[in-house]
């Protein structure tokens, strides 16, 4: 495990770090999605390199209002949320790009910075390894400990320091079923201690046409992004799907309150994949959910929670109630 500071390992690359096992993992959940009676892939799988760099260009478009909004949030209240922090972790799940966190950490004086550890948890190690890289030669006085892991199931892998300061950036947990938030909250709530917070980003119930403008962009950026999926568990198990192959398919689910994204095939196929024996056929027109993103009510959240052992303490929102960061603590 890599702890150190930017002045201390003097520019060379992050080589050390915990790191999950990955293919195993991968396989499991693939052959658990793509034999389903509707087919899916987790939608984690999305972030390789190329991944993280495609969605970074989403969050840029017109269309996809989430990230100005979260951004405008962290803008006005990173003093807030990092007030008083000092001797303990600044953990991101699911960390991918920096400027988020970078906020955060600009809302810090560089003597409180100097007594953090920052971990970042991702499961892309390109990414999580060229953050760190970043971020280290921009806070030299920083310690950062990177882990490649699956912040759903190796919530109680992240070291700890310290008092914790969590994030979940980026409605992430719009991605989770109803069961899986439940679970993942629960999961959260026995790793919690007293003083460590956690916050979630969260994209609200609005106008259907706003919501599906945001996952079918002019440019077919999301589209490029979806289909990425497909690169990556070919791959990572050796895979032989053809992107091509597939159609870009992004709506509302008004009765599920979530936008389902899609993977449509346009001809009957099948693909193989070498590393594990395995391989799936789909009819033309059978889809392959790639994401869902839940839409949240205050309620809704502040319910799961209770039953979580948890309560929400604090909302941050805007004027028009579009996104907002929820801080929850243990009850």
């Amino acid at each position: 495990m890599y702890i150190g500071t930017a002045a201390q390992q003097n520019g060379i690359k992050l080589r050390n770090y915990f790191k999950q096992p990955g293919n195993a993992n991968v396989a499991e959940d693939v052959v658990k999605g793509l034999t389903a009676n509707e087919k899916y892939i987790p939608s984690k799988y999305f972030y390789d390199a190329r991944g993280s760099q495609l969605f970074e260009q989403i969050c840029r478009l017109p269309e996809y209002y989430l990230t100005r909004m979260e951004m405008e949030l962290l803008k006005r209240f990173a003093g807030t949320l990092t007030r008083n922090f000092r001797h303990g972790d600044l953990v991101e799940l699911g960390s991918g790009a920096n400027w988020k966190i970078r906020m955060l950490l600009d809302a810090m004086s560089p003597s409180d910075r100097a007594t953090v550890h920052y971990v970042p948890v991702d499961v892309s190690e390109s990414a999580v390894v060229a953050s760190a890289n970043e971020l280290a030669h921009l806070y030299r006085e920083l310690k950062i400990v990177p882990l490649v892991a699956d912040f759903t199931r190796d919530l109680d892998r992240i070291p700890r320091h310290g008092p914790r300061l969590i994030f979940l950036f980026g409605s992430t947990m719009g991605n989770f079923d109803e069961d899986d938030t439940r679970e993942f909250l629960q999961t959260l709530a026995g790793n919690l201690e007293p003083g460590d917070r956690f916050f979630v980003g969260l994209d609200m119930v609005k106008p259907v046409e706003i919501l599906e403008a945001a996952y079918n962009d002019s440019q077919d950026v999301t589209a490029q992004f979806n289909k990425n999926i497909l690169l990556v568990l070919n791959k990572r198990l050796g895979g032989n799907f053809d992107p091509n192959d597939f159609d870009h398919l992004a709506f509302f689910n008004e009765s599920g309150e979530r936008i389902e994204m899609h993977l449509r095939a346009k001809r009957p196929l099948t693909a193989e994949f070498e590393i594990m024996d395995f391989a799936v056929s789909l009819e033309e027109g059978e889809t392959i959910r790639t994401e869902i993103c839940r839409k949240f009510r205050p309620e809704s959240i502040e319910a799961t929670a209770r039953e979580s052992g948890l309560r929400v303490a604090e909302w941050y929102t805007d004027a028009y109630a579009w996104f907002s960061i929820a801080e929850i603590v243990p009850d």
